[in-house]
């Protein structure tokens, strides 16, 4: 038995990922680092996802409908603190533009270099053109509101 196991009756802690806060799916969400490295809520970690590296933010807003929907989680691993890595180009991103503001989008080139277009997925929603970004990280997991299990 592990210290863990012995602490909790018996049974092992679940490994845990912190939620950092929320992102904007058509909503416009402040930068979502909302708490202190990790202060914030905590969700049980996905099967199959180390926990190590890897946070978590909630989805606001609907336009990676029919996708994400308002409420899911999404898990990401940020491995640069201001730059856009090659390998996101025409991926599903979080991302952190010039003014601050969280997205969830598909990121996609610009018109100019240093420029990215932030393709919503719903038809219906309005996609950013020529915007200019601090950092952008892929989406490893995404994890349905209904799946999530809060700890």
């Amino acid at each position: 038995m592990t210290l863990d196991q012995f602490l909790n009756g018996g049974i092992e802690a679940p490994n845990t990922i912190a939620i950092a806060g929320r992102v904007g799916a058509g909503a416009q969400v402040p930068v979502f680092d909302a708490y202190a490295k990790g202060d914030g809520p905590q969700v049980e970690c996905p099967q199959g996802l180390s926990p190590r590296g890897v946070v978590a933010v909630e989805i606001v807003g609907d336009s990676m409908e029919p996708i994400y929907s308002a409420g899911d989680l999404l898990f990401y691993t940020r491995h640069t603190h201001d730059c856009i890595p090659d390998d996101v180009v025409g991926h599903r991103c979080v991302v952190e533009d010039e003014d601050g503001m969280g997205w969830v989008k598909q990121v996609k080139p610009g018109d100019e270099p240093g420029l990215f277009h932030l393709i919503s997925l719903n038809p219906g929603a309005t996609t950013m053109w020529n915007k200019r970004l601090r950092w952008a990280a892929r989406v490893r997991l995404h994890w349905p509101a209904e799946l999530t299990r809060k700890v």
